[in-house]
Formats: C-alpha cells, sequence, structure tokens
C-alpha cells in the first residue's frame, strides 16, 4: 500500500475515534507520525466495534479485511494462552494484544510525555506505544519498554528495528520496573493492575506521573494518573475508562470447585444491579470490599460470581431468573460476599452517587487506598 493510502487510513481512524484527552492534537501528531500497521501480525484476531465482535484477520488472504481492522478503533490480538494457544476463529484467553488506538491515546493523553522525559513502560506488547512514546520524548529523552513474554518482546524488538525506532528494550517482570534506567519521568503501564507495585513509584521522580489501568475485578478497568511525592507516596484520580489484560503476576485467582459445603439462603436485591452497576459504584465496592466480580448470561438465567481474591475457597453465586420475588444465593464460606458488595453499592447510593472522576487513590509503601473527593477521605 502507498504511502499516501496509510495516510488517508490514519486520517480516517483519527477522524472516527473518540479522543478524551486534552492533548488530542499532540497525540494526533504522533499517531500520524507513528503507523499502526508494522506493528500488526500478518494474521490476527480483531475485535470490531463496541460489541468486539470477533474476526480473524489474515493480511494475505484478504488485504482489504487486514487493513480495514488496523485503521480501526478496534483491539486486535496476538497472542492467545501465553502462546500455547492458536490465533484462530473462537480462541479464548487473549494474553497479549495491540489495544484500541483511542485507548492508546487517552493513556498517553494523560500520561503527557514531553520531549527529553525518561519513561518506562510497562508491557512492551506489539511495540506500537512503545513507538509512540519514543516519538513523543524525542532523541533528548529515552523510552524504556520491559515485556514479561521473551517471544512478545522479540517480536516487539523487530517490529520496532523494522519501524527505525530507537527503544530501550527490557525483558523481565514490569512490577519491579527497571531500577538501572531509573529514574523516570513518566511510568506508562499497559496491563491491567490491582495492586500498584511501589517499585514503580520509588523509580519515578517526585513530581512525575504513572499512568495505569486499575482493573480490580469489577466490570471494566479504570484509567488511573498517579502523582509521585517527595515522601515516596503516590496519589491521584481517575480519568476515564481503561481496560487491559492484567499482568501476569497479578491475574485473578479462580474460585475453587464447590465442595458442597455451601449454604443457600436468598435476596431481594436483582444481581444484575451489582453487575451492571456505573463505574462509580465498581470503583466504591473495589475500594471497600477488594472482591471480584463476574457475570454470565445463560439461557433465561443471569448469574453473579463474587470471589474474595484473596481467599478463592470463599465465593458467592447468586442467580436471576426472570418473574422471580426473589433470588438465589449460594455461599461458599463463612462470610457473606453479597451481603458485604451490595452494602458497598448501596453505600455509594448513600454518597449520592458519584461519578468515576470523583475517586482517586493514594499508594504508600504499606498500603493503597481508595479516596473520595478529598485525599484524606479514603474509603473503609
Amino acid at each position: 500500500m502507498t504511502r499516501p493510502e496509510v495516510e488517508w487510513r490514519i486520517e480516517r481512524m483519527i477522524e472516527e475515534i473518540p479522543l478524551a484527552t486534552h492533548r488530542t492534537e499532540h497525540i494526533k501528531a504522533a499517531i500520524r507520525a507513528v503507523p499502526r500497521h508494522p506493528f500488526i501480525p500478518v494474521r490476527a484476531q480483531a475485535l470490531l466495534g463496541a460489541d468486539e465482535t470477533e474476526q480473524i484477520i489474515d493480511r494475505d488472504a484478504d488485504p482489504k479485511a487486514w487493513w480495514a481492522a488496523v485503521y480501526s478503533d478496534s483491539v486486535i490480538v496476538t497472542q492467545i494462552a501465553d502462546g500455547t494457544g492458536e490465533i484462530r476463529a473462537g480462541a479464548r484467553e487473549p494474553t497479549s494484544s495491540a489495544s484500541a488506538p483511542s485507548t492508546v491515546a487517552d493513556l498517553l493523553g494523560w500520561l503527557e510525555p514531553e520531549p527529553g522525559h525518561r519513561v518506562l513502560e510497562v508491557g512492551t506488547g506489539t511495540g506500537w506505544t512503545a513507538a509512540l512514546l519514543s516519538h513523543l520524548v524525542g532523541d533528548e529523552g529515552v523510552a524504556t519498554s520491559i515485556e514479561v513474554d521473551p517471544q512478545v518482546a522479540e517480536r516487539a524488538a523487530k517490529n520496532l528495528s523494522d519501524a527505525g525506532v530507537q527503544a530501550q528494550l527490557v525483558v523481565g517482570d514490569g512490577a519491579a520496573g527497571c531500577p538501572g534506567r531509573a529514574p523516570f519521568d513518566r511510568v506508562h503501564v499497559t496491563c491491567g493492575i490491582r495492586q500498584v507495585p511501589h517499585n514503580w513509584i520509588e523509580q519515578t521522580r517526585p513530581g512525575g506521573t504513572i499512568v495505569l489501568p486499575y482493573c480490580p475485578g469489577l466490570g471494566n478497568g479504570h484509567g488511573l494518573r498517579l502523582t509521585v511525592f517527595p515522601d515516596g507516596t503516590a496519589s491521584g484520580r481517575f480519568q476515564g475508562f481503561a481496560a487491559y489484560m492484567m499482568m501476569r503476576s497479578q491475574r485473578p485467582a479462580h474460585a475453587t470447585r464447590d465442595d458442597g459445603s455451601g449454604q443457600y439462603s436468598s435476596t431481594r436485591i436483582d444481581p444484575r444491579t451489582i453487575a451492571y452497576a456505573p463505574p462509580g459504584a465498581l470503583v466504591a465496592m473495589a475500594g471497600l470490599t477488594g472482591f471480584q466480580v463476574t457475570s454470565r448470561q445463560q439461557g433465561d438465567q443471569f448469574y453473579v460470581w463474587v470471589v474474595d481474591q484473596d481467599h478463592p475457597e470463599v465465593w458467592t453465586l447468586v442467580t436471576h431468573e426472570p418473574g422471580q420475588p426473589e433470588f438465589e444465593v449460594y455461599q461458599l464460606g463463612e462470610r457473606s460476599l453479597w451481603e458485604e458488595v451490595t452494602d458497598a453499592y448501596f453505600r455509594w447510593v448513600g454518597w449520592g452517587e458519584p461519578s468515576r472522576e470523583r475517586f482517586g487513590m493514594t499508594v504508600t509503601p504499606e498500603w493503597q487506598r481508595i479516596l473520595l473527593d478529598s485525599p484524606d477521605h479514603h474509603l473503609s
């Protein structure tokens, strides 16, 4: 494809994607300068549109569909099951991808990298974001990217080399950061995080910024922008939507098998109230409980699982059946998870249903806590 045709596709993509950042033009210029297609493999799994309709794209078999997917606001999955699965129709357990351009642009806008900055990226993936960061910090800055998966890192290194980008790549656990190249002015995280590693704060200059997808296990993730303080703490606000695959060391624990010792009860609270709660409620419930909440529709029935992530042998299943005045609760373990998570929801309602942007987080060497409005108002 010719350069004018690529530029036309880039402009169409930029026009179509919603950019939530106030630095829209700055980010658009970077996307124009660093095309996406050199970082997308010949064959991949595209998740198209708001409903993420799956489509296998193959540049050799159907180049038109491949180019259309690459220059759309779509997630493109590039690895299945940590490399043990194949890219095929119906493949599940995605473990590496090229994120949707709108999400990439939002996080870069919240990060605000400037020429001359030293930036650490956690999660190299295809290498496209590393290339964008390299462009944004310029020749006088340094972009370091760390990737836990050697195969993913090898492909990213080739992509960057072929694109003529001089980013510094490291293979290792991103939770440890990269102390040998610290201090950083910015830390850009491209994997879901439940617990913010204090290593990132230690390796960031006071006044520096850390942007990450906070994915506590309740619904979609939340973009979090932290500022590092001289005392070794960090605090900041949630900026908007940001959902990424979880950091491998922080993947959620699966509920243990049912040993038959559970207790049945009922609830008048529709489980869909929790499953479909607004972003502000999800943040509040995460801060108050720390539980994982997942849901699934199966036929006429709707299921919600609540799992204690520190003790996965403790979990609760709530079942919605149409037309029923109450809903079945099956509780494994002594702790009443359903009561705790619904109590957290109604506390949020009682606060006046604050939006996601009114919440934030403080991180210290000992703990992290969700806050509402004021740094002194931590949820407990």
